[in-house]
């Protein structure tokens, strides 16, 4: 086997690994374009308000926490149809005494290692076992249990926008989570990246009759199926486990693109590169976890399920960024060595790509303004790649993201 043999073999593996992730993510870019598709059921002519139990899981999130309470408190749903709990954790004993002035639950436990799934699986049990001694008939307070982050910033009509959704039978539904920060490059390109997955793994999915992805917050789920699974949940990226039991039990997840919740975007480099460490190992942790349900997905036809794990797959967007641009020009060059080879098949891979993006980006960011904030990208992604080699498909740490808005 001769050099350019080798060269050849080399190009076309690499090639159909960068093709797998960048055709997916095309293929569904261009979905998010196509008209409103509903699956939901009938609606009934009376609206009936449901009742909401709203959780905001807080580790050391002293500095936000208080305003995303009272922020959320303003709505215009009656005060009667949903109930607000904090789960302090961790957090000082200045911002609790505020936190039990106000008209919520205070929820304080102590863990010796905190994560937001023991967070969550603690208020369900507390508010679970304060309501056991009513009645049958009366015991059911909540209908649906909506999950928001400390710094989570959300309008006075969203329970009144969710109620609406609700009421189309949906049981898991992931509210639109959009940057509420834009003060420098990083956390604007963050906000841009989050954008273009809600194109491409929320809207898009849903467009073609898929299930929407989750995102950690902005969640809402009926309130019995989340307190029966939510002791399942036992690693650092919760909102991948969810979607995992959702889609085995062929639950569709519904992607709320109207409903916004405000969230705050990570501001600097370190910051950025914790929390996309803990995205990558829980993507490879979800794709082991997922695996060994593929045979009965297929069998079953659980098209959802297996699309989510394809997911778990695909290499991160900001990473194909830089590695396909790079493959390109060196294809390119070594094309000019050899009349043998051909550069042609990745610039084909770089156009899609490209368009990919331009797509995904609501028309509303597609401004000049992207391109003097791209300054910061190079040394994201390669902050990106340096997790890569920190990935421990064990670790179950909660690594926390620090907040300041």
């Amino acid at each position: 086997m001769n050099f350019w043999t080798v060269i050849d073999v080399i190009d076309i593996l690499l090639w159909v690994v960068m093709a797998a992730s960048t055709f997916y993510v095309f293929f569904f870019s261009l979905a998010s374009l196509l008209p409103h598709r509903s699956l939901s059921k009938k609606q009934s002519a009376e609206a009936e308000r449901k009742n909401f139990l709203v959780l905001f899981p807080a580790y050391h999130e002293d500095a936000v926490i208080l305003n995303s309470v009272k922020t959320f408190l303003q709505q215009d749903y009656p005060a009667e149809c949903f109930q607000v709990a904090v789960v302090s954790d961790h957090m000082q004993a200045d911002t609790n005494s505020q936190l039990a002035a106000l008209p919520v639950t205070l929820l304080q436990p102590t863990f010796d290692k905190s994560s937001k799934a023991k967070a969550l699986q603690y208020a369900v049990s507390h508010l679970s076992s304060l309501t056991s001694h009513l009645s049958p008939l009366t015991s059911h307070l909540y209908n649906y249990v909506v999950i928001l982050d400390a710094d989570n910033v959300v309008g006075p009509d969203f329970l009144t926008r969710l109620n609406v959704e609700c009421q189309k039978g949906y049981a898991a539904i992931q509210c639109h989570r959009t940057a509420k920060n834009v003060d420098n490059d990083i956390a604007a390109l963050d906000g841009i990246s989050e954008e273009i997955n809600n194109s491409i793994f929320r809207l898009g999915h849903n467009r073609i009759g898929l299930s929407s992805a989750l995102i950690g917050s902005g969640m809402c789920f009926g309130y019995d199926w989340f307190r029966d699974h939510v002791g399942q949940l036992d690693s650092a990226v919760e909102d991948r486990e969810l979607e995992a039991l959702l889609l085995k039990q062929g639950v569709y997840i519904h992607y709320a693109e109207d409903i916004y919740v405000m969230d705050e975007k990570v501001s600097n480099s370190d910051n950025f590169q914790r929390q996309r460490l803990r995205w990558m190992t829980g993507q490879v942790q979800a794709f082991c976890r997922m695996l060994p349900y593929i045979p009965k997905a297929i069998l079953t036809g659980n098209i959802n399920y297996i699309d989510k794990t394809i997911q778990q797959a695909l290499i991160p967007r900001s990473i194909l960024l830089l590695l396909v641009p790079l493959f390109t020009l060196v294809a390119t060059a070594l094309s000019l060595l050899s009349p043998h080879q051909s550069s042609l098949k990745w610039w084909l891979l770089l156009a899609c790509l490209i368009l990919a993006f331009i797509v995904a980006i609501p028309s509303r960011l597609r401004t000049r303004a992207i391109f003097t904030k791209a300054v910061a990208l190079p040394g994201l992604v390669w902050k990106m790649l340096c997790n890569v080699f920190h990935i421990n498909i064990a670790d179950k740490e909660f690594l926390h993201t620090t907040h300041h808005t």
